[in-house]
């Protein structure tokens, strides 16, 4: 199929393609006027770079854990190991992110529950003290 095609059936813009295919991530074959034809595959190779680069996968991790068309099979072990450490990641973030909700959320309460004898440079002081202590 043509970039165009490829472009319209997997909701991507052709030069993204481009780029991938200049990135080894996908490939495709030259017609004799120097169009590129793309395979039925590689409509499901954007798929799951697409659902890899969702998942927090870099393009060059995404590189080294496609399959090798050429090599049949393959082994699934790094692409298990890969996605395990992912899982790990994104788990840690997580952690990261509840602690920055909680940091903000008091930031928010400090601020509406401001006393009502100190003005806002002393509250902002207050608030920010508060923050050093538990550091």
């Amino acid at each position: 199929m043509k970039i165009s095609e490829l472009a319209r059936r997997s909701g991507m813009a052709a030069s993204r393609i481009r780029f991938y295919e200049a990135s080894g991530l996908i490939s495709a074959r030259r017609l004799s006027n120097g169009y590129r034809d793309y395979s039925e595959q590689t409509l499901h190779t954007l798929e799951i770079i697409n659902c890899g680069q969702q998942a927090g996968f870099t393009l060059d991790e995404m590189l080294k854990l496609m399959p090798d068309a050429s090599q049949g099979e393959g082994n699934h072990a790094p692409l298990i190991e890969s996605l395990r450490r992912k899982v790990v990641e994104i788990e840690a973030m997580q952690q990261r992110l509840a602690q920055n909700r909680a940091k903000l959320l008091e930031i928010i309460s400090g601020i509406e529950n401001k006393p009502g004898s100190i003005d806002c440079e002393e509250n902002a002081q207050r608030i920010m003290a508060g923050l050093r202590e538990q550091s």
